[in-house]
């Protein structure tokens, strides 16, 4: 199992109000992932998923949060807290 940072990430619309990744990914590592191929793997137990703090250096591990009723999604989560250092990366380029 390999451990993953996650360094980026691409939402369809960055300036809207309705937050969605599609994509995430290392360009130091050479990765850019879907959404749907993050879920995966971290369900198969294939690989774990995390984001660094840019401020502090403090690690939140990446996990899948499945809704009643909605698509699942990807979401850190660090000292018991859910929170939203996914959506505070960059965008990756294309």
């Amino acid at each position: 199992m390999a451990d993953v940072q996650i360094t980026c990430i691409t939402e369809p619309h960055p300036r809207s109000s309705h937050e969605h990744i599609t994509h995430v990914g290392n360009p130091a590592g050479n990765w850019k992932w879907t959404r749907e191929e993050v879920i995966a793997s971290i369900e198969a137990k294939t690989n774990t998923f995390y984001v660094l703090d840019p401020y502090n250096g403090k690690r939140s591990d990446v996990a899948v949060v499945r809704p009643s009723g909605r698509a699942p999604y990807i979401q850190t989560h660090a000292d018991g807290d859910w929170n939203n250092n996914l959506l505070s990366l960059n965008q990756c380029q294309s």
